[in-house]
């Protein structure tokens, strides 16, 4: 068999490998699937062809907490064959002993007592690496000592010797020399020793192949000459080559997810919304994050492979449900012998009280345990005290509130921790009628404005005092679009005014107030879109180099704001329909879907998310002959 045909069968059989491996790995994980096909095709070439690597391969992985990054990327190690080879760093500073050890403040360190090899392939994570973060929310640089040698390492892969040590360790031996000339020779020998660390570190530097124990021995004279060694031959043995490392950086960017995760504790908006906003973060969103954290060249270090994880959809969350319920199912009845057939109903129950989109698979997990585990046990010993015996069937069921264990026309309610459908359950007819009038007003001054439905509408919630609207994000806000959304955060404050008068007009537009005025304050003192065009800020730094004068644009704010106000209640008014079937809508489902809300209105809505005002269109009226220039 010739080289070439050698090499094309050994490419085959690795890239069969890699195939077989995200099979499996899609089998075990639900819900990313994309994000295994991207993590497999980045390392590719570090697994097919590793002599064309000369440096770390660096993928990093984003997402919310409980996407299973590193779930995946352990899984993917032990699959590659390199369970072995693998080191994994926390980087808060807590993980293989880095709070209580010199050691541990190096990573370099870590992979020397690791099995991974100088010069030879090996997996590296550097998990919750948002907490290792070098600069503060005003760009200052902050203090971090631990782990420094991480930017050489995703650098170049290739890591100098720690020369301080060594000068340490030098200047040790000096002192034991000048104490030497003022003691007896038996006690100036006794004066220096390396500790435990010490050689461990000198071994590191020095590549050193003797037993720790032994270098602990040493004289100073031995240790001398080893210093005076390494130094004859550093051209050739200075770096520590980790060139030949795959690097997964893993860790949860909050400023990646700030406009779409507004509430992490909200148990009550639908996963594919939330699931389809996330899907469309870039590299770009993922380096403006980091640039919020990191300096511009630290940010650079990372590369560009940036694999941004979407929140869960609703099918990946019924899948582990699934396959939980399964699980428990089949435990329980090899530990008692009865089998457990779970209703359809028990299945919906779980999703309604445990999925929060937001927070991804763990708190899931948690509700499985508490429902599942719990719930099982004490249906078995229902059964059991009831006459079942090994091979019967037991059904359960759920209604709301309990789970329900059938057996032979027999029935036994079993309380369950089922407290987020309860708190949804909100039967006060005033209650109910104040929150739909509010969103409603919210939804429909949106819809007019923008020409599109809101993502949500809800007010059987948990997780708010009330309910809540979900818009579309957008890229670009232009001054239209600003007063559009401040007059769109008035709407619930205005619905409530219009339909229950200013003596019934509730505090739950606090929250909206806020926004609102922020709003106003920022396109008058920052944006420049008022009378002023200089920024407007308040500064105790003499060299700020802003106005100071806030008090000149409390006038004009407030009057933006009752002018946007004032408009939200004339389209409420003029499309009071409208906002009838919408309210009516809300009190009978609960909720209101895009589709639902497009028919309720009779409004065509359904323009495409990222379409921006016509800038287009003015550019190309502005380059006809005579146009006039128009400057606000």
């Amino acid at each position: 068999m010739s080289e070439t045909q050698l090499l094309r069968e050994q490419l085959a059989h690795k890239n069969l490998q890699l195939q077989q491996i995200a099979a499996q790995l899609k089998t075990e994980l639900f819900g990313i699937d994309t994000i295994i096909d991207r993590v497999i095709d980045s390392v590719r070439a570090w697994t097919m062809l590793p002599e064309l690597v000369t440096r770390p391969v660096i993928v990093c992985l984003w997402g919310l907490t409980g996407t299973g990054k590193t779930q995946l990327v352990r899984r993917l190690a032990q699959l590659l064959g390199y369970y072995d080879r693998f080191v994994e760093v926390q980087m808060d500073g807590f993980s293989n002993g880095a709070g209580s050890t010199r050691s541990g403040h190096s990573i370099s360190a870590m992979l020397a007592r690791s099995g991974v090899r100088e010069g030879e392939p090996g997996i590296l994570v550097l998990d919750e690496f948002q907490r290792f973060r070098t600069i503060d929310a005003q760009r200052g640089e902050l203090r971090v000592e631990r782990y420094q040698d991480v930017w050489a390492l995703l650098s170049d892969g290739r890591l100098p010797p720690a020369l301080s040590l060594l000068g340490d360790i030098e200047t040790s031996i000096a002192d034991a020399a000048y104490d030497a000339e003022r003691a007896d020779a038996c006690t100036a020998q006794l004066r220096f020793k390396l500790s435990s660390w010490e050689a461990q570190e000198l071994k590191r530097n020095l590549k050193l192949d003797e037993p720790l124990l032994e270098i602990m021995a040493w004289t100073p004279e031995q240790v001398q000459e080893r210093l005076r060694a390494f130094r004859e031959t550093a051209q050739q043995h200075w770096e520590t080559d980790y060139s030949r490392l795959l690097v997964f950086v893993c860790g949860n960017l909050d400023e990646l997810y700030e406009d779409l995760a507004t509430s992490v504790d909200d148990c009550d908006s639908d996963a594919d919304t939330f699931h389809a906003a996330t899907c469309k973060l870039s590299v770009i969103d993922v380096k403006q994050a980091l640039n919020q954290r990191f300096k511009p060249e630290q940010v650079a270090r990372l590369g560009n492979v940036h694999v941004v994880y979407p929140s869960l959809p609703r099918r990946a969350y019924e899948q582990l449900i699934e396959q939980s319920c399964a699980r428990y199912a089949s435990e329980t009845e090899g530990r008692c012998g009865l089998r457990f057939e779970l209703a359809a109903s028990v299945r919906e129950q779980i999703y309604a009280n445990a999925v929060f989109p937001a927070q991804g698979t763990r708190p899931l997990f948690s509700s499985l345990h508490a429902i599942l585990g719990a719930g099982l046990a004490k249906a078995a010993l229902w059964a059991l005290e009831s006459g079942a015996a090994a091979g019967d069937s037991v059904g359960l069921t759920a209604d709301g509130r309990s789970l329900i264990a059938h057996w032979r026309g027999q029935q036994h309610a079993i309380a369950a921790p089922f407290e987020i459908n309860r708190l949804r359950q909100r039967s006060n007819a005033d209650f109910r009628a104040l929150l739909a009038v509010h969103e409603a007003g919210h939804g429909l001054v949106h819809a007019l404005l923008f020409g599109r439905a809101p993502q949500e509408i809800k007010i059987h919630v948990a997780s708010f005092e009330g309910g809540y609207n979900v818009y579309s994000s957008r890229k670009v806000w232009s001054r239209r679009n600003l007063l559009d959304s401040i007059c769109t955060g008035l709407a619930g404050r205005a619905a409530e005014l219009l339909v229950f008068g200013p003596e019934l007009s509730s505090s739950g537009a606090e929250g909206d107030l806020r926004k609102a005025t922020e709003t106003a304050a920022r396109m008058l003192r920052h944006f420049g879109q008022g009378s002023r065009i200089g920024r407007s800020d308040v500064s105790n730094d003499s060299e700020e180099n802003v106005c100071t004068d806030a008090h000149a644009t409390n006038a004009p704010i407030e009057a933006l704001l009752q002018a946007e106000h004032a408009r939200a209640t004339r389209l409420i008014d003029t499309h009071r329909e409208a906002l009838l079937a919408v309210v009516d809508e809300l009190m009978d489902k609960g909720q209101v879907t895009p589709a639902r809300f497009a028919a309720l209105v009779g409004l065509p809505l359904g323009s495409p998310e990222d379409e921006l005002d016509p800038y287009a269109q003015r550019l190309a009226a502005f380059r006809l002959p005579g146009r006039q220039l128009q400057v606000a």
